[in-house]
């Protein structure tokens, strides 16, 4: 495993560090080691962020917002139709259609 020095560290930094270690029952080094792979993290999903392929889904956000609503309200109604001693929209539609 290799090891990393850090120099020149403003007092004030270390001390926080030191007091943010002995709060969380920790090493200064186990919290430097995690901010690190935090970072590094964040670093590479940002990367991965910029070279994801454009996707173009051919309608507005708004729109696939408001057809999901819409499919989830009719698939509410159908479910709660007999619940509430009515017929359903699809069979009232159905219903209406042979009339």
């Amino acid at each position: 495993m290799a090891t990393l020095h850090i120099r020149n560290i403003p007092d004030n930094v270390h001390e926080r560090l030191r007091s943010l270690a002995r709060a969380n029952n920790s090493t200064m080094s186990a919290i430097v080691l995690a901010a690190v792979e935090k970072e590094l993290e964040r670093a590479e999903w940002r990367e991965r962020m910029a070279n994801r392929p454009v996707v173009d889904p051919g309608i507005s956000a708004a729109q696939m917002l408001e057809e999901a609503r819409a499919e989830r309200d009719r698939e509410l109604d159908e479910a709660l139709a007999p619940r509430l001693g009515r017929a359903s929209p699809a069979r009232a539609a159905c219903a209406r259609r042979r009339r």
